[in-house]
């Protein structure tokens, strides 16, 4: 009960980062932790249980998406896509990462809003760690272009 009372609130506003929906980010989270839960034994020994229930959340978005793409939609119902707002996240930084490419939403989401080590992330993505340092990297410095951009104009004042 302690760690899904320390970890949910991390983990919803990480996968409502990367799904850009909140009401499926918050069945996704549910349904990581209800895993973690029934797999208790494995998941309470793994290096990062919050990056393993995120990881499962992020998994089971994809097998939706794959179901998703099966079904035939009825005829005049579109999707409607609203702009997502993550609990505790800036409007203006959810639209920054929203323009991510995928891959570096998830890494500076496990590097900065889970505080993963890059080893660890590098794990959890199932890439290197080296390439985890260069998306992190390059979406930093997307980030900082795009909200000096169009929404927070940056001064730099040094103290002297």
């Amino acid at each position: 009960m302690a760690f899904y009372d320390a970890s949910r609130g991390p983990c919803l506003r990480a996968v409502c980062a990367v799904v850009g929906d909140r009401a499926l980010a918050e069945d996704l989270v549910a349904e990581g932790f209800a895993r973690a839960w029934a797999s208790w034994s494995k998941v309470s020994q793994h290096p990062a249980p919050r990056a393993w229930v995120l990881r499962t959340a992020l998994n089971l978005r994809v097998s939706w998406w794959r179901r998703r793409r099966r079904e035939i939609p009825l005829v005049g119902a579109g999707l409607v896509s609203s702009p997502v707002s993550a609990e505790g996240i800036d409007p203006s930084i959810m639209a920054a990462l929203n323009r991510l490419s995928p891959r570096q939403r998830e890494v500076i989401i496990l590097r900065v809003l889970l505080d993963l080590d890059t080893h660890t992330t590098a794990k959890v993505l199932g890439i290197a760690p080296g390439t985890v340092t260069a998306h992190l990297s390059r979406a930093a410095d997307a980030l900082q272009r795009d909200l000096a951009h169009n929404h927070y104009p940056m001064t730099m004042e040094r103290n002297s």
